[in-house]
């Protein structure tokens, strides 16, 4: 019994399979194919990169990197995607984690919403709700949706957001700070600047509809 499970590990054997030479070098044929195909028409590369993960994943089980002399699969990644070995990991982890979606469905989404629905399929495992999550997937741009993504795995409530820029004279500092200060006193010392900010500027229009009888 020890003889057997030794040749295991992590679900993976440590024993080097037999390769399937003709169906390794078609693999390794359609992988350098992809990666021809997606340097001439990078903005098309939504189209098959579901195809490129499967082929991955092949090459990773059955050892073809051997075919090439390679020492490992990490020396495969390395000759194939030089840039970064992490894109591989996403698309191969595409293919392990969102098998209950169809292919031609996962095209449709794309790329960088297929990398945020594995966010959720590895945190929920057996419970993700796939059709759900698709829907979202089809529906919310690419910003909303990591949003989505972002405020499903944390609990915490995202929006957009940007810095806004403008003048203050060193007179004027000194009211502003007061205002911000007293907002906070009020509103209480975890809100933001933005938000008593906001706030002030919500009771301002407030003031003036009443002046002028103009309550929206």
């Amino acid at each position: 019994m020890i003889g057997w499970t030794s040749l295991w590990i992590n679900g993976r054997t440590l024993v080097s399979p037999e390769i399937n030479r003709r169906r390794a070098l078609v693999v390794l044929g359609k992988i350098d194919e992809i990666l021809a195909w997606e340097q001439a028409k990078e903005h098309e590369r939504d189209e098959r990169f579901v195809e490129l993960g499967e082929y991955l994943c092949e090459v990773r089980a059955g050892q073809y990197w051997r075919m090439e002399n390679l020492k490992s699969f990490d020396e495969f990644l390395e000759k194939r995607f030089p840039e970064s070995r992490r894109k591989a990991y996403y698309l191969m982890a595409i293919h392990e984690h969102l098998t209950r979606i169809p292919k031609r469905q996962l095209r449709e989404v794309g790329w960088s919403k297929a990398t945020e629905l594995i966010k959720v399929a590895r945190r929920e495992g057996a419970e993700f709700d796939c059709a759900t999550w698709l829907h979202k997937a089809k529906e919310l741009p690419k910003e909303d949706f990591k949003r989505a993504v972002e405020s499903h795995l944390t609990g915490k409530e995202t929006e957009p957001w940007e810095i806004i820029y403008f003048k203050l004279y060193k007179s004027q500092l000194p009211v502003v700070e007061r205002a911000l200060e007293t907002a906070a006193l009020m509103l209480g010392s975890d809100k933001s600047r933005g938000y008593c900010l906001e706030m002030i500027c919500a009771d301002f229009l407030a003031g003036a509809a009443l002046e002028t009888g103009r309550p929206e």
